[in-house]
């Protein structure tokens, strides 16, 4: 199960789109539209699966998506207006830089048709496309994005295998089980302005070591988000008969370093409940948060209409069961956000206002079903359970085995009382008792004697 992962995950993609792309080059307030969700079925496997000397294995994981139609409220081939993530992202980055260049930027995208906002599919959106500017901006600056061909937000992440993990095994020290030793033969990142914030905690995000309680706190390494992220313990409940613990992010996941000064390593921040990832994502102004802003700062969803956060929809979960620390039901939740704003001297930037405007939110959902939860069902809740209430039947049996014994003992005692005190019994009882008393004297017959010897 571990090495074939045997649970179906599903990730399911909102797009926002942008209704009055015309209004926002004006300086106007952005108004999107939440469109999906487009769905797809992950599959994963672990591949190059090494054990370590150390009591660590090292493996990666390959990951793959297809479209789920039925589960889906469109199709990949639909049209949605978006911010063209490389002009408004190039325009930003290159904010400060000289004039001329800004220019030339300018020049650039009117020759080559781009625009502040683009109309792209679904598809497209998600897995690539051809787009000049990319072979552009690779050919003049090699280190502003980090692929050659394609651009898509999750191109790098269909059809190809994880960076490599090595976790603890627990054969040597049982408590360490599952956490994370390296990523990428790093034991900690560089991403970050502090030491706390660029430590390598927790595990892989896919088990968590067993015998979890109240006071347990989930936490894992997440090489999208670049950082290692802690859910908190929320409550006790049932998923299909089996007792689990919910956790849930704390509202300090995103917090700003006024709010919460641990988190003061991730800045420059701007408001609270959005985290800054420029300093992993080739300094693109792209930011991580809940969906819909929610748990953020209320300005960042005063600053666009069309946003409804809500902790029904958008508030994320794991469902783990606490004696082996393996999830049941899960829904993570992220939001991807783009930081635009009028860059001077790059027209295609218009009289933008400074604004946070989200791109899309996507849920990891998985859930075990099948014949794995049935297995699981039978062997870690119904037999332990039937094991339990076993113990108090054979202690009861062999409680009632004990006293067999005591009762024979009383009963014989009892008959012995009742033999001897025969000199209040009438005359017949008496002649019989002392009948009896002298047989006792008399010497036992040889074949008696034998007899007692072979018993």
């Amino acid at each position: 199960m571990w090495k074939e992962i045997p649970v179906p995950f599903y990730l399911s993609v909102y797009f926002f789109e942008v209704i009055n792309p015309d209004e926002i080059l004006k300086g106007e307030k952005p108004l999107v539209q939440e469109r999906g969700p487009y769905v797809y079925r992950e599959f994963r496997h672990k591949t190059n699966i090494t054990f370590n000397d150390n009591d660590t294995v090292s493996f990666r994981e390959h990951r793959s998506f297809q479209f789920q139609p039925d589960r889906s409220r469109g199709d990949e081939s639909d049209y949605i207006v978006l911010p063209n993530i490389l002009v408004l992202g190039a325009a930003t980055m290159m904010e400060h830089r000289p004039t001329s260049l800004k220019l030339l930027m300018t020049l650039a995208f009117s020759t080559l048709g781009q625009r502040a906002f683009m109309n792209r599919t679904v598809g497209e959106v998600m897995w690539g496309y051809e787009d000049p500017l990319v072979n552009l901006l690779n050919k003049y600056f090699p280190d502003m994005l980090p692929v050659k061909g394609k651009f898509g937000l999750f191109v790098k992440m269909n059809n190809s295998d994880s960076e490599v993990f090595t976790v603890f095994t627990g054969v040597q020290n049982f408590s360490r089980i599952h956490l994370v030793d390296k990523w990428n033969g790093l034991s900690k990142v560089s991403y970050w302005n502090s030491e706390g914030c660029n430590m390598i905690n927790g595990t892989s995000g896919q088990m968590w070591p067993p015998f979890m309680t109240p006071e347990s706190s989930l936490e894992f390494y997440s090489p999208e988000a670049c950082r290692s992220m802690k859910l908190i313990y929320k409550e006790p409940g049932v998923y299909e008969g089996i007792p689990i613990y919910r956790f849930v992010a704390p509202k300090t996941l995103f917090a700003n370093g006024s709010v919460y000064p641990p988190n003061e390593g991730f800045c420059p921040c701007l408001e609270s409940g959005i985290q800054n990832m420029s300093t992993c994502r080739f300094h693109a102004p792209l930011f991580l948060s809940h969906p819909h802003f929610y748990n953020a700062d209320p300005v960042l969803t005063q600053a666009v209409l069309g946003l409804h956060p809500n902790p029904e929809e958008h508030a994320l979960f794991l469902d783990i069961h606490p004696v082996t620390g393996i999830p049941m039901n899960c829904s993570v939740k992220l939001q991807l956000s783009l930081y635009i704003k009028a860059v001077r001297g790059i027209g295609q930037t218009g009289k933008i206002e400074p604004v946070v405007l989200p791109l899309l939110w996507f849920g990891q959902s998985g859930a075990m079903e099948g014949a794995p939860l049935r297995t699981f069902y039978t062997q870690l809740v119904l037999l332990p359970l039937v094991l339990h209430y076993a113990q108090y039947v054979l202690l009861a049996l062999g409680g009632a085995l004990l006293l067999v014994p005591v009762v024979y003992q009383v009963r014989s005692q009892e008959r012995c009382y009742l033999f001897w005190s025969g000199g209040k019994k009438g005359s017949e009882d008496k002649e019989a008792i002392q009948a009896y008393s002298e047989s006792l004297m008399k010497p036992a017959a040889k074949g008696t004697v034998l007899q007692e010897a072979r018993l």
